[in-house]
């Protein structure tokens, strides 16, 4: 077992307004400037003659302790800092980012970015308005590392008391916070503090024939005090086990195509990967996604809306402003079964001649921005859950995806379905679970398939993470039940 120590969380137990004003501060000494005025005029010769970019400054501190074996196997905590300029006229871009927060390293990176050859443009000023706070500027970190030993090994010793089948727990306990500062020439300047937690429960199970795994989790913006009411965990721990004993009976899954209906909730990252990538506004000003030539034009069944919403307080995928400085928003992108806009950060906005949508995400000062999602689900519709049910003659209901991918340019997908259940003469057969499945198909065909939608619109629990074009941040997903007629997907099964 190997620890890592740490002491340097200043800021614990101060007040929302002491955090944000320390860390503005921070920012404006590593720099050497007196105000955030000076720092607005330095950027802002440093990208003269430029039609866009900004200055991105943060400070983040990640950790994690991970249970296994009936104790803590591993405490990690890293900070990182660092910043970077971006200049950009129309599609073209340049990026130089240093992992040393000083006024020397901006001058010097200021000097590399001039360096680079690119086009000349006028800059456009931004939308100065003021985003409501999503979630409080507060540090996950700020619990006492004993604290949380104690907590996980509360729920180790409760989940092994669930059931003598288990043979192993497995608890992982995240939290991070990352303090953004974001510049830009026009004068707009944005810090946001982002709090970040994560707790993830994961039981092994064994009959002394078959051994499964199962893992049940839940996070969001906020600090780790809801991890410790014992309804949560306890929660958390039922749901691992209860979906592991159902996998430890699990049959074949039948193979081919047939009627599939998706459970609330979870299963939605098949819409977040088959349907929203293709609706990034870089694909489409690219034209790499299918979607590309389908603005205004009916792709859906006409009960499908489909949203992405950055606003939701305390959601993993919410973001008070996105990381060019822009507020998130609520944004439609299919209603009624027509496209109706792209997820756009400012470069993709300027191409379609549309307002921002508040997109512009990236992993850290390493990175240039890209339009992203946040929280992406489906409306509720109109159809009763039970009647989508009882309306399936045959078929297979799904309730947990481990994952998928996709092709962005065919719109063709792979997920892996987890657990699955026949659908039998109108009714769901619970007590036969069938093992894990491959669903294939095409984005674009699945939204023709859909047929009825139900009125239970589910988010996920907080454990989305998103990757692309080697970035990852995290999101949220969800939907309601909603049945596909068989055609949709190819289920891959061992039966």
């Amino acid at each position: 077992m190997k620890f890592l120590l740490f002491e340097t969380i200043f800021w614990r137990n101060s007040t929302v307004e002491k955090i944000s004003h320390v860390w503005k501060d921070y920012f404006l000494d590593a720099f050497s400037v007196a105000n955030q005025t000076e720092l607005v005029n330095i950027v802002g010769e440093a990208l003269n003659g430029q039609e866009d970019g900004e200055l991105y400054a943060e400070v983040a501190h990640v950790e994690s302790v991970v249970w296994e074996h009936g104790r803590a196997e591993a405490v990690k905590y890293i900070e990182n800092e660092g910043f970077g300029l971006r200049k950009v006229v129309g599609c073209e871009s340049g990026y130089v980012h240093s992992s040393d927060l000083s006024r020397a390293s901006l001058q010097t990176v200021i000097s590399d970015l001039r360096d680079m050859q690119g086009k000349q443009g006028a800059y456009k000023r931004a939308d100065r308005k003021k985003a409501k706070a999503l979630y409080p500027a507060t540090s996950p970190l700020s619990v006492e590392l004993s604290e949380r030993m104690k907590l996980l090994a509360e729920i180790d010793a409760y989940a092994r008391s669930c059931d003598p089948r288990i043979r192993e727990v497995e608890i992982t306990l995240g939290g991070s916070v990352a303090n953004i500062l974001i510049v830009r020439p026009d004068g707009r300047v944005v810090h946001d503090v982002r709090p970040l937690v994560r707790l993830n429960v994961t039981v092994t199970l064994s009959d002394g024939m078959r051994s499964v795994s199962n893992v049940a989790g839940r996070g969001g913006r906020y600090d780790y005090s809801s991890f410790f009411e014992e309804s949560v965990w306890k929660g958390l721990v039922g749901e691992a086990v209860a979906d592991a004993r159902l996998m430890l009976i699990a049959q074949n899954c039948p193979s081919g195509q047939m009627p599939v209906v998706l459970g609330p909730g979870w299963t939605a990252i098949l819409l977040h990967e088959a349907i929203g990538h293709t609706l990034e506004g870089d694909f489409n000003r690219m034209k790499t996604s299918p979607f590309s030539d389908k603005m205004g034009k009916v792709v859906a069944h006409s009960e499908i809306t489909v949203v992405d919403d950055g606003t939701i307080p305390g959601r993993r995928g919410s973001l008070t402003y996105d990381d060019e400085g822009m507020p998130s928003q609520y944004t439609t992108l299919i209603e009624n079964g027509r496209v109706v806009s792209y997820l756009h950060d400012r470069m993709s906005a300027r191409y379609f001649g549309v307002a921002p949508t508040g997109n512009g995400r990236r992993e850290s000062f390493r990175y240039q921005p890209m339009p992203r999602m946040t929280n992406t689900y489906m409306l509720q519709g109109t159809s009763d859950p039970q009647e989508i049910i009882a309306s399936t003659k045959r078929g297979i209901y799904t309730k947990e995806f481990s994952g998928g991918q996709v092709d962005i340019a065919t719109g063709n997908f792979v997920f892996v379905a987890t657990l699955l259940f026949p659908i039998e003469n109108g009714v769901v057969l619970f007590d036969t679970p069938l093992r894990q499945a491959t669903l294939t198909g095409t984005g674009y065909d699945v939204l023709t398939h859909v047929d009825m939608v139900g009125t239970d619109m589910v988010l996920d629990p907080g454990i989305g993470t998103c990757g692309k074009n080697g970035q990852s941040v995290p999101v949220g997903v969800g939907q309601p039940t909603v049945r596909l007629t068989e055609g949709a997907v190819v289920v891959g099964g061992a039966a």
